[in-house]
């Protein structure tokens, strides 16, 4: 009793592991293009492939790699098995895959399509394909980012605007945002080709009808070397990601250049802004040092002066002329100081004569180490 009492809880909890172990909805392509769809548990999955359960692991990240003479492909949330004989899509559904699988890879597996590996083994046409779909959907979200980003920045670069439009930096800054995460999908692409490039046995291990196909070990045997064709393959794929990397990059500098761009309109503005801030202030400088002399007169002072009808108007005159004339000069002062200065003049005759004697030394230096003759021969001759 004791025994039993030991062993029960044990065989329950496999029963509720087997019980909630994920469902894969796996989509199954053949070599003519045929397609099946059904529903496996990951344990019964994993055992029919001869795999292992990390195989099928729900992971997001981008890999290449060889388990029992089959391909295990991850591009983030397209997970793909592929053997010599078919092709699996494993959880397709809400994942927007669905145009791509029922209308163009069925069609490129079964030949219909632009595949250069067509004439060669079907996990040729399988990795094409997926690598294809997968370049694509990088290069059009940047075909998507790159109009958006011109067309923002073109508004914000405008010299004519005074200020810039805070919704326009709002829609700059989610877009350099996406453009991120486009340059770092992007390199991460760059650099899970670029491990299997390097590994000339990975290479070899992808080639899975080289080793299951006695006709195909024989024509890679004698005259094409599969090998060669899979790093060819490779290689194709990474100069796209290399030239996609590339015009994200041109475009992230065209973003920093436009910034650069923003910020000197706005420190001119600014600078405008402070100059006729300063000119207001001379301005008023001179009106109220003058109007010390309407002030004066203002004073409750009793003398001849105020009994003549003309020194009104001279009083006025005498202060706007004097205040005049004084804000004139504070601003040809304010000028003289804020221009920048002038390069210093070179004369024409030291101008010529510093290339001549550039030239004689050169030349005497090269004699000097042509015939093995000394500075002071030189000299004497």
């Amino acid at each position: 009793a004791g025994k039993y009492y030991q062993h029960a809880p044990t065989e329950t909890s496999q029963a509720t592991l087997a019980s909630v172990s994920p469902v894969f909805a796996v989509m199954k392509f053949d070599k003519e293009g045929n397609t099946t769809y059904f529903e496996k548990k990951k344990t019964e999955l994993y055992q029919e492939l001869g795999l292992q359960a990390r195989d099928l692991r729900f992971q997001h990240v981008m890999s290449i790699a060889t388990r029992n003479n089959r391909i295990i492909m991850r591009m983030e949330f397209l997970k793909a098995v592929i053997t010599p004989e078919f092709l699996l899509i494993l959880d397709y559904r809400n994942l927007s895959l669905e145009h791509w699988l029922l209308n163009e890879l069925a069609s490129q597996l079964a030949g219909e399509g632009q595949l250069v590996t067509y004439s060669l083994p079907f996990e040729f046409r399988a990795i094409e394909a997926i690598l294809q779909y997968w370049i694509s959907k990088l290069q059009g979200r940047l075909n998507t980012l790159q109009p958006q980003i011109i067309e923002t920045l073109e508004a914000l670069v405008d010299p004519k605007l005074l200020s810039v439009d805070r919704s326009k930096l709002h829609i700059l800054l989610q877009n350099g945002k996406s453009l991120s995460e486009l340059e770092t999908d992007v390199k991460v692409f760059k650099e899970t080709i670029l491990e299997i490039l390097d590994e000339e046995e990975v290479i070899e291990e992808l080639c899975l009808s080289k080793w299951t196909d006695p006709q195909v070990f024989e024509e890679s045997t004698s005259g094409i070397d599969h090998a060669e064709e899979m790093e060819l393959l490779l290689e194709n794929y990474y100069r796209q990601a290399e030239d996609l990397l590339n015009e994200a990059r041109e475009l992230r500098v065209l973003i920093d250049d436009s910034e650069s761009i923003i910020f000197i309109n706005l420190d001119s503005h600014r600078n405008v802004m402070m100059r006729l801030n300063l000119q207001l202030t001379m301005g008023t400088f001179s009106v109220s040092l003058f109007g010390l002399i309407g002030v004066a007169f203002g004073m409750n002072l009793e003398s001849s002066l105020e009994e003549d009808p003309r020194i009104f108007w001279l009083v006025t005159g005498i202060m706007f002329l004097g205040s005049g004339l004084m804000w004139r000069r504070l601003l040809s002062f304010l000028g003289r100081h804020l221009e920048p200065p002038l390069p210093p003049h070179v004369p024409a005759v030291l101008k010529k004569s510093q290339p001549a004697s550039g030239r004689v030394e050169i030349k005497t230096s090269l004699k000097g180490e042509t015939f093995g003759l000394s500075r002071g021969t030189l000299t004497n001759q």
